[in-house]
């Protein structure tokens, strides 16, 4: 019998390029988007790569009369929950506004997937968690200490999946949570059809939508927040994975969520990356050799909670979900130039 999954945030970047991987692995999917960073269009480029029309609601979900009615009218055997606020900026000049989306929205996801008796989540968390590490690569043991109101959201949300499971432990439920915690890295890159990709409102607030977007003229130049960072070249470090990489990691959290006894409780992290770290003006000057395409750029003072090196140990992934990344940085770059040059103006 097909297994049908709840999507939140299935119109935005990460979200559209899983919702593709979970119906080309034979998974029904309904979506709930508010759109309020993504467009409707994606939705018909994921039935023109698949073949299958998305179910689909717009729906914020901090609204528990609207998320219910969804878990009322389909038979969802898990969630892969996306959505909220992303930006680490913005996250520090609108707190509340995160604090709000990401962790009140989820507790309200929570209260009703628990009242639905669907208790299997693949929760969309960041290595923002990790803070400034001590260290690279990072490990999924290291300290948890995030540095800005974004990364606290994401972590915020980690305990209280964490304690959820504590408890449902304690009580011995027949039916506790089984949560999967995925902590990204940088995603980058877009379906190789060139029909969807990262389509941010506004200025983008990530490097590689801002790079394409300098190169192909919509802005003028690239800014690099900060030159004197103790990296190779002093601008930051990154691990940059490719975003069908990553949504691959998403169903392989899934299969093992849905492999598990369902009197099991379940709640590991892992980190999604490829475990290369590359930096500012290394992903510019491999842009330009790739594409051929010029970028101008100029240095500028470091952003507020940005951190100097940041990538990933992502050996547990592949040792507890069978999962790696498979695709380099010329591929990551391609995949992301071809979106962006088939569609200047993202989904518009």
């Amino acid at each position: 019998m097909t297994q049908t999954i709840l999507v939140t945030g299935g119109t935005g970047y990460i979200g559209s390029h899983t919702c593709v991987e979970l119906l080309d692995n034979g998974f029904d999917i309904v979506i709930v988007d508010n759109l309020s960073n993504s467009k409707i269009e994606a939705l018909r480029r994921i039935e023109t790569i698949t073949g299958k029309a998305p179910l689909f609601y717009q729906a914020d979900i901090t609204d528990a009369a609207a998320l219910a009615r969804i878990f009322q009218n389909h038979s969802i055997d898990a969630v892969v929950h996306f959505a909220g606020l992303k930006a680490v900026g913005e996250s520090c000049q609108q707190p509340l506004s995160y604090y709000r989306n990401n962790i009140y929205g989820t507790q309200v996801l929570l209260e009703t997937m628990a009242e639905a008796g669907v208790k299997r989540l693949v929760f969309s968390s960041s290595a923002t968690v990790y803070g400034d590490p001590h260290t690279v690569p990072i490990l999924e043991s290291f300290p948890l200490q995030a540095t800005n109101p974004y990364g606290r959201t994401k972590l915020f949300i980690e305990e209280i999946l964490r304690d959820a499971g504590n408890a449902d432990r304690l009580n011995q439920s027949a039916n506790p949570w089984q949560t999967a915690i995925l902590r990204y890295f940088n995603p980058i890159g877009a379906h190789s059809s060139g029909l969807i990709g990262e389509d941010p409102n506004g200025i983008p607030n990530n490097l590689m939508p801002y790079l394409s977007q300098v190169a192909i003229g919509k802005l003028p130049m690239l800014s690099i927040f900060g030159d004197d960072y103790p990296t190779v070249d002093g601008t930051g470090v990154r691990d940059y994975i490719h975003v069908v990489d990553l949504a691959q990691g998403h169903i392989k959290a899934l299969q093992y969520l849905l492999s598990q006894p369902a009197n099991a409780a379940v709640c590991d992290a892992v980190n999604l990356g490829t475990g290369n770290g590359y930096s500012v003006l290394q992903m510019v000057n491999t842009f330009i050799q790739v594409t051929g395409q010029d970028v101008p750029y100029k240095i500028a003072p470091r952003r507020a909670g940005d951190v100097a090196a940041c990538y990933a140990d992502p050996s547990l992934a592949q040792q507890k979900l069978g999962w790696k990344a498979e695709r380099d940085l010329t591929q990551m770059i391609a995949d992301t130039w071809r979106w962006q040059s088939r569609n200047p103006n993202g989904y518009h």
